[in-house]
């Protein structure tokens, strides 16, 4: 079991940034690849971004503004945001896979977090 703990969300002016952080307990959190998805209201959850052993991978419309990282020490994993818009608001999450090939499905991850709000505003 895998018990993670999004934060670092908040209010934000269109441009600006902000750094989301998923601290995970429980199994070998090295072990694992990480991801992040996103939730608008009235929308289905999206892809945002993943980090495995084999490297990292973006949606195409995040390339450039947003960088996954992860401390295997810490046993975080973080998202980076820059130049961020309006359209960026969304409830975002952290999770974990086990697998370490796809990676962009909901269905693809075995762990999730209770997500962190974030509104970015205009």
């Amino acid at each position: 079991q895998v018990h993670l703990v999004e934060s670092g969300g908040g209010l934000v002016q269109a441009g600006g940034s902000l750094r989301l952080s998923c601290t995970a307990s429980g199994r070998t959190f090295s072990s694992y690849s990480m991801g992040w998805f996103r939730q608008a209201p009235g929308k289905e959850r999206e892809f945002v971004a993943t980090i495995s052993w084999s490297g990292t991978y973006y949606a195409d419309s995040l390339k450039g503004r947003f960088t996954i990282s992860r401390d295997n020490a810490k046993d975080t994993v973080y998202l980076q945001m820059n130049s961020l818009k309006p359209e960026d608001t969304a409830v975002y999450y952290c999770a974990a896979a086990s697998r370490t090939y796809g990676l962009v499905l909901s269905h693809e991850y075995d762990y999730w977090g209770q997500g962190t709000q974030v509104t970015v505003s205009s």
